[in-house]
């Protein structure tokens, strides 16, 4: 598969996700305390990223 999401633990022992499209690392998110605050924010971002408005903020 060219993309998936990642569960690791950092170095400061927190739960992280990352999702990456041919093996690069598009984006990572925040540390959680808990594994299942991880999976709870892979679920959030499948169910809720396709309708998220893009935001060009790119204008001088």
């Amino acid at each position: 598969m060219a993309h998936k999401f990642e569960i690791y633990k950092d170095k400061a022992g927190e739960y992280r996700v990352r999702f990456s499209y041919n093996s690069e690392v598009m984006f990572s998110t925040q540390g959680y305390a808990s594994k299942s605050s991880a999976v709870n924010a892979i679920e959030s971002i499948k169910k809720n990223g396709p309708a998220a408005p893009t935001e060009d903020n790119s204008a001088a």
